[in-house]
């Protein structure tokens, strides 16, 4: 099957995933998460690609992202995906590929599933029996989010800000968005539109993105995963 082509709309974020080949594992430990994230920090910032949000599980990565040019996010995870394949293999004594191919990402109507799509990724650790709540999850933005935790990796989203009057107000509020969890179907949703690089929100956001794009954005009849407002803690690892 032909491969699609990558989106890249300004201003408009991506849900990016990177897996380990064979869902192997790609962390083993804590400096190897640590290692991760100093290699993304430094590759972002020189690449112009804004990190909302991140999850580091053991064998998959997930990036909530606004890249500055078309060639940010790809350029990002190379330049990370080559520093941290040989630090990985000189660590224990491995050769050969470490990624599971190609990274997968799709865009993301931030107006309308901005928040589900945070919550969907700082939620990876509860839904997978790791922690019973994000915060106590090291490895990912929740903490930055939700606690005020300082992280060198983060660029707060315009609608980030907004959530509240101050930093503080913010975060209280985005404290409030799990008080619920995502329903099932959203939890779908996200993962068909990231899977199968379908853009994800409405019917007329998916139609602008085709235009863009010169290809399909969904379905065949394209539909759109319900709204955040009736949440459920269900779902899979990823």
């Amino acid at each position: 099957m032909a491969r699609l082509p990558r989106y890249f709309v300004p201003d408009v974020p991506l849900h990016l995933i990177q897996r380990g080949n064979n869902r192997q594992v790609i962390f083993a430990g804590d400096e190897d998460f640590g290692y991760f994230r100093d290699c993304l920090r430094d590759a972002a910032h020189r690449e112009g690609l804004a990190i909302h949000a991140y999850v580091f599980m053991t064998n998959h990565v997930h990036l909530l992202a606004t890249p500055a040019a078309a060639a940010s996010a790809g350029r990002t995870l190379q330049s990370v995906g080559r520093r941290y394949v040989q630090y990985f293999n000189q660590r224990y004594r491995r050769t050969g590929t470490l990624w599971d191919g190609r990274y997968k990402a799709t865009v993301i109507d931030a107006e309308d599933y901005l928040f589900a799509c945070m919550r969907y990724i700082e939620l990876n650790p509860v839904r997978a029996g790791m922690v019973a709540h994000p915060r106590d999850y090291r490895w990912s933005s929740y903490r930055a989010h939700a606690e005020g935790e300082g992280d060198g990796l983060l660029t707060d989203h315009r609608l980030f800000r907004c959530l509240g009057a101050d930093a503080e107000a913010s975060r209280a509020a985005y404290r409030q968005l799990f008080g619920g969890a995502l329903t099932e179907a959203l939890l779908t949703g996200i993962r068909d539109a990231t899977n199968k690089g379908w853009a994800l929100g409405s019917d007329r956001f998916r139609r602008e993105i085709e235009a863009l794009g010169s290809r399909r954005a969904g379905p065949g009849k394209a539909g759109r995963p319900p709204s955040e407002a009736a949440d459920d803690l269900t779902g899979d690892l990823f």
